[in-house]
């Protein structure tokens, strides 16, 4: 393993260039040997330099969760962006999704009749220029209707002007310790129940859109066409905690210092503290993780506590401490959050840093 670069001062995020286009590639590979697209969630790096490489790679087209995102994307020379997300339309949202259509392939999550009525009377004459594919719940019970009530929706922005052209879900409730199977299988039901059903009543399914980064092995082409995995660039310790990939795997991480080292007195733990706080690894814990992160380098030590610029880390009694000043690598739980909270990531090839990338897309929340 390559120590922090020197020229890199903590906290930082930094993206290792090697593992990140292996990871790349084997999605990439993964994808074309089940005979699905895949169309990778930008969300989670917000960077235009790792688009270009996934689409380089042979991604169909991205995935964003806002018009925002779109906008920094299509900018950038993406031409086929998916929103995949149920928008509730205003006026000026309107405006901005009709001038995208003009340079783009755009199309848009809905899932319900108000929503698609709602999107077609603000588009006006720019209705036809927009896609809509109807979000499926496939157990996850977020946004989504349930199968049954898909050709409702899919009428009712049929009526509006929209274009259908298929149906997506979001297994996200994958993300959680045994449930990776049982929700690619749900997904697969959900997916192929929905698209039978519209095809039934008249509609051609050109896209049935799924997957997410624990379930993108074990999708099929059965029902889906196409996956949406945005995790899978970077890793993270959720996905190591949920086997869904391995240390060598881990593409990014935040370099982090010592600032803080205590052997414990038999009332405290042994524990050090780094610079690494909530406001640069985020606070997403699960309640079945086993800490706010891990370190890359010591997977036995535990993140136990975060403020907003410390991380407690608690430290194994048959194992030494890290020196003060000691530079370590910090795994966040949740990459796509690390990630929305800096404006620039430190990138390093073979242990030296070689560039840095805006992330461009972030805070591009509406």
């Amino acid at each position: 393993m390559h120590p922090v670069p020197k020229d890199i001062d903590t906290p930082e995020i930094v993206i290792d260039r090697e593992v990140l286009e292996r990871n790349i590639r084997r999605m990439a590979a993964t994808a074309h040997s089940k005979g699905l697209q895949l169309r990778p969630h930008v969300k989670t790096h917000k960077i235009p330099e790792i688009a270009t490489l996934q689409l380089a790679a042979g991604a169909a087209g991205l995935t964003v969760a806002t018009i925002g995102e779109a906008e920094v994307f299509v900018k950038h020379g993406a031409h086929d962006i998916f929103i995949a997300y149920p928008l509730w339309v205003g006026p000026h949202q309107a405006q901005r999704l009709s001038q995208l259509s003009t340079k783009a392939r755009i199309a848009v999550g809905t899932d319900s009749v108000e929503a698609a009525k709602n999107m077609a009377d603000r588009l006006g004459t720019a209705v036809g220029g927009i896609e809509a594919l109807v979000e499926i719940d496939s157990g996850h019970h977020r946004s989504g209707v349930s199968p049954a009530r898909a050709v409702e929706v899919a009428r009712a922005a049929s009526r509006a002007g929209l274009r259908v052209t298929g149906v997506f879900t979001f297994p996200g409730h994958s993300y959680a310790p045994g449930m990776p199977v049982k929700a690619a299988e749900q997904e697969e039901r959900a997916l192929r129940e929905a698209s039978r059903l519209l095809e039934d009543a008249g509609f051609e399914v050109r896209r049935a859109s799924g997957g997410s980064t624990p379930t993108a092995a074990l999708t099929g082409a059965t029902a889906a066409t196409e996956m949406r995995p945005g995790v899978y660039a970077f890793g993270d310790a959720q996905q190591l905690e949920l086997k869904r990939c391995a240390m060598e795997d881990i593409a990014l991480t935040v370099a982090a210092t010592v600032v803080s080292r205590h052997e414990g007195d038999g009332t405290t733990p042994r524990r050090v503290v780094l610079d690494s706080g909530s406001k640069i690894i985020g606070n997403d814990r699960p309640a079945w993780a086993t800490g706010f992160g891990r370190l890359m380098d010591h997977p036995e030590a535990r993140i136990t506590a975060l403020s907003e610029h410390h991380a407690t880390v608690v430290w194994p009694d048959n194992s030494e401490l890290p020196a003060l000043g000691a530079r370590l690598r910090v795994i966040p739980n949740h990459v796509c959050v690390a990630v929305n909270l800096v404006d620039a990531v430190a990138v390093v090839s073979n242990g030296k840093l070689i560039d840095r990338w805006r992330v461009a897309a972030r805070g591009r929340n509406t």
